[in-house]
């Protein structure tokens, strides 16, 4: 039986040579830590963005599970990433929408008026709804966290993908209106969502139907 050769891949974003999206990263320095924990299923799926992000934010960590051990989040929600010594204290937020199902804390503190003590991080919870939300029960020490859903969110601009509610937006989209957020500052992170736009369209060029 003949082998089928392996497509060469890009050793950043993982993706085959061919699809590489490493063009699209754009690097921002930003004050709120990032912390994507991604479902299993998104990892290897070609519409999902959070990677790219992650390469975008220097002060962020991508670790895939749906169940985590209790030791191994905590050092993820707590600990530094990449083991600099800082005292200041670690402030993990989660990035989760108003529902009226599930309760959960009440929003964090205000920023950045503690910024000059405290650092936060934002956890966001990549993949589907559906996905998410089961990720949040399933890890308790997620439900402890305060919680931070987006002020007035735009209609996405994800077409790659079906979403539920025009509001519904992707792990990317959403990351960075709530890094702008919390920082007060949108300018910054303009960049990204053009960059977003870009592979968005990159995507629908490979599959001019995906999404209907």
């Amino acid at each position: 039986m003949p082998v089928v050769a392996k497509r060469p891949s890009c050793n950043r974003c993982l993706r085959a040579q061919s699809a590489c999206i490493c063009h699209w990263i754009k690097t921002v320095e930003h004050e709120v830590e990032v912390l994507f924990l991604q479902h299993p299923l998104e990892t290897g799926n070609a519409k999902n963005s959070a990677r790219l992000l992650h390469l975008s934010l220097p002060h962020s960590r991508l670790a895939v599970g749906e169940t985590f051990a209790a030791d191994e989040l905590h050092r993820l929600l707590y600990e530094d990433f990449d083991g600099s010594s800082d005292d200041r204290l670690i402030n993990p937020v989660l990035l989760y929408p108003d529902t009226s199902a599930d309760s959960l804390l009440a929003l964090p503190p205000p920023w950045p008026e503690q910024a000059s003590k405290d650092r936060y991080r934002l956890v966001v919870l990549d993949g589907t709804w559906r996905k998410s939300r089961k990720m949040l029960y399933l890890n308790p020490l997620l439900q402890q966290l305060p919680r931070l859903p987006l002020a007035d969110p735009p209609a996405s601009a994800y077409a790659i993908r079906k979403a539920h509610k025009p509001e519904q937006l992707s792990s990317f989209e959403a990351t960075c209106h709530a890094l702008m957020q919390l920082e007060h500052d949108a300018d910054k992170y303009l960049p990204l969502l053009a960059a977003f736009d870009g592979f968005v369209a990159q995507q629908q060029a490979y599959h001019p139907k995906t999404g209907e």
